[in-house]
């Protein structure tokens, strides 16, 4: 699954899924999300283009 992240601001993050989706999440909600992706750190970069 791919997908673009967006800080939208400081506890906010939009995730865009490349079939169209889109969900915005809290810092708290992102780490679960992250971790349920096999994702353990994001670097603090405004826009990253994660595939998995």
């Amino acid at each position: 699954m791919s997908f673009n992240l967006n800080r939208i601001n400081p506890n906010q993050t939009q995730i865009f899924f490349h079939d169209g989706r889109f969900e915005t999440l809290t810092n708290e909600e992102l780490s679960d999300f992250l971790l349920q992706m096999g994702i353990s750190e994001v670097s603090d970069v405004v826009d990253q283009n994660l595939v998995e």
